[in-house]
């Protein structure tokens, strides 16, 4: 069944968002945003309206918010097309770095200007691929690992949570750093279980992977975000080293969603300042900001 289309509401201001309720680490930095702006061409039949989001309005959330630093991550709406992304990172400058989409055939000439304006990871919609073959999806995986390591890049899977927890067994054994967004996106409404989030934090516990603390409103939909709590604190417990955090702005399609809010999330999730500098800083600071 195709996803429902759904229209973008206007962005909230800079200084509604609520301020964050712990003193933000040095260097902290928010690994999962987007941009929208005019004169860049999208997909053919986008999933959600043209949004209100540009660098300017979050540069304003993050100097609100106090993140001195932020990963861009390109979205669905432009495909493959990085033209914004690339425009982006050089106008905000060494603070920030990107996560890419590419083709598959996508040339090294291309990948080293993604690499010189600081991309540092190749994102995998597996939601266009969910459809395809187990074995499909991790040929596809490896293939894109093997574009990634000539540059030190790791990659990112946004990723539906049924095709995580078909993918634990492979994922296990992969000897390849990789990030699971939205919190493994294990939503129970498509039938994932409490049995299948304990094989995923044992991936985490071992090899190679890192979860993305984002969108707790994707992982739970229905409800309020206290619901995702018990996910967060399990995820803190078994790895905070393995852990990052991304606001996931602007939040589509709701714009006026409370950026602090999520970010407040973490007081609860991560009571110990030493776990909050790991998830905001030193994790980030390894993936992204090391070369």
């Amino acid at each position: 069944m195709a996803p429902e289309f759904a229209h973008t509401t206007p962005m909230r201001p800079a200084e509604t968002n609520t301020r964050p309720r712990y003193a933000m680490p040095p260097g902290a930095c928010d690994t999962h945003f987007h941009v929208f702006e005019p004169g860049y061409p999208c997909v053919p039949n986008p999933l959600y309206t043209f949004p209100e989001a540009t660098v300017e309005q979050y540069l304003a959330v993050t100097d609100w918010l106090g993140f001195e630093r932020m990963v861009l991550v390109q979205p669905t709406y432009y495909g493959t097309d990085n033209s914004l992304l690339i425009d982006a990172l050089k106008r905000i400058g060494p603070r920030a770095r990107g996560v890419a989409r590419i083709e598959d055939a996508a040339s090294d000439e291309e990948l080293d200007q993604l690499d010189a304006v600081g991309v540092r990871a190749i994102r995998l919609d597996l939601f266009a691929r969910a459809a395809w073959p187990l074995e499909q999806i991790t040929a596809y995986i490896e293939a894109m690992a093997a574009r990634a390591e000539p540059r030190g890049w790791h990659l990112q899977f946004y990723t539906p949570g049924t095709v995580v927890r078909d993918l634990l067994p492979f994922l296990a054994g992969f000897e390849y750093p990789f990030v699971i967004d939205h919190m493994g996106y294990m939503k129970a409404s498509d039938g994932l279980t409490p049995e299948d989030f304990a094989r995923l934090l044992e991936v985490l516990l071992g090899g190679y992977a890192h979860i993305k603390l984002s969108g707790p409103y994707r992982v739970a939909p229905d409800a309020p975000l206290a619901k995702v709590e018990p996910i967060g604190k399990a995820l803190v417990s078994a790895r905070p080293d393995r852990l990052i955090w991304g606001s996931d702005w602007p939040h589509l399609p709701n714009g006026q969603r409370d950026t602090g809010e999520l970010l407040n999330l973490l007081a609860d999730w991560a009571p110990d300042e030493a776990d909050r500098r790991r998830i905001l800083t030193e994790t980030p600071t390894r993936l992204f900001f090391e070369h």
